[in-house]
């Protein structure tokens, strides 16, 4: 887990990216060109939630969130995504 000097606004919270897939079940490599996006991470910082909707996730969970969500930022060398708690799906 990082630790990153980072506070998201509102309802918006920060996520490590899972690492995407090298290998198949089977064994086979992927290429870079061909892998998924992660559509699961962690979180590493949360807002203060909206007035009268405080956030359901806290720093740590394990979350999945649409393949195409958020917005990639890069703080500190290492790459993260930003959304709205709105965005994610689920705690694992």
């Amino acid at each position: 887990m990082s630790n990153v000097n980072f506070k998201p606004l509102a309802d918006r919270v920060l996520v490590e990216p899972a690492a995407a897939e090298e290998k198949t079940a089977s064994g086979i490599i992927i290429p870079d060109t061909a892998k998924e996006k992660p559509q699961r991470g962690s979180i590493v910082a949360v807002g203060t939630g909206k007035k009268d909707e405080p956030l359901n996730v806290k720093v740590g969970d394990q979350v999945l969130y649409g393949k195409y969500s958020g917005t990639e930022i890069t703080i500190e060398g290492t790459d993260y995504l930003i959304m709205k708690e709105s965005d994610i799906f689920g705690i694992v």
